[in-house]
C-alpha cells in the first residue's frame, strides 16, 4: 500500500519499530524515485505516538492520510489463551489504532479535512476458531472506524476501513504451505485464490483520494467474494 501510494503521487511517511528494516523498505522505494521519509517509533506508545506525530508535521507536512496497519496474530485455543496474550494483542491491534488515529486526528480537525484508513479483516465480521481474541480486535476496529466517522465527519474528515480477505504474507506462509487449509481456503472463495497483496492498493488510493470524500465509516471488503457468500 506505502508503494501503491507514493507511486500515485504521495510523500509516503514508512513507519515501524525497527530503523534498519525501515531504512531497507524506504530505500527499495526511493530506488523507484518515489518521495519516501521514514519514522521509527512504537504505534502502542501513547506517548511515542505524539512526539513522533508531532515531529513528522512539523518536518514533513501536514498528515493528509492515515494508515493504520499495525497488527499481530496469536493462534490457539481460547480456553488456554493467556492474559498476557489477549493484552499484548490488544495493545497492538486496537490501542496503537486509537493512539495514532487520536493524534492525527486532532490536528486534521484543525484543518478540518483528512483521510483515515484503519485496517480490518474478514474477521471483523466472521469467527474462525483458534483467533478468538484477533476477531475481537478486528470487531473493534471496525466499531472504532464508524464510532470516529460519527464524531468526526462534521470535521470535513473520512474514516473508513478496508477489511482483507486471505492474503499471501510472511504472516501467512505456514497456511499458505498447508495444503489442506488452502484447498479449503480456495473453495470457500468465490474468487478461488489466495489475494495478492498488490490487490490492496487499489482500495487504499480508493479511501485517500477526494474520490471517497463522502464515503465515511464505511468498511471495503477486499476478499474475493469469501464474506458475500455461503
Amino acid at each position: 500500500m506505502a508503494a501503491g501510494l507514493a507511486r500515485a503521487g504521495a510523500h509516503v511517511v514508512l513507519n515501524g519499530r525497527d530503523p534498519n528494516k525501515l531504512e531497507i523498505a524506504a530505500k527499495s522505494l526511493i530506488d523507484e524515485g518515489l518521495t519516501v521519509s521514514t519514522s521509527a517509533f512504537d504505534v502502542s506508545d501513547s506517548h511515542a505516538v505524539e512526539i513522533a506525530v508531532a515531529a513528522i508535521e512539523e518536518n514533513i507536512g501536514p498528515i493528509d492520510v492515515l494508515i493504520n496497519n499495525a497488527g499481530k496474530q496469536y493462534r490457539g485455543a481460547a480456553e488456554e489463551f493467556t492474559d498476557e496474550a489477549w493484552h499484548d494483542i490488544f495493545k497492538i491491534n486496537v490501542d496503537s489504532v486509537f493512539f495514532v488515529a487520536r493524534s492525527v486526528g486532532r490536528r486534521m480537525i484543525v484543518r478540518k479535512r483528512g483521510k483515515i484508513v484503519n485496517i480490518g479483516s474478514v474477521q471483523s465480521e466472521l469467527g474462525r476458531p483458534t483467533i478468538v481474541p484477533y476477531t475481537a480486535t478486528k470487531g473493534a476496529v471496525k466499531m472504532m472506524t464508524k464510532g470516529l466517522c460519527a464524531e468526526w465527519a462534521k470535521h470535513g474528515i473520512q474514516v473508513n476501513a478496508i477489511a482483507p480477505g486471505y492474503f499471501v504474507t510472511e504472516l501467512n506462509k505456514a497456511l499458505v504451505e498447508n495444503k489442506d487449509f488452502s484447498d479449503w481456503l480456495c473453495k470457500r472463495t468465490p474468487a478461488g485464490r489466495w489475494g495478492n497483496v498488490e490487490e490492496l492498493v487499489g482500495a487504499a488510493i480508493f479511501l485517500s483520494s477526494m474520490a471517497s470524500n463522502f464515503v465515511n465509516g464505511h468498511v471495503l471488503m477486499v476478499d474475493g467474494g469469501l464474506t458475500a457468500s455461503v
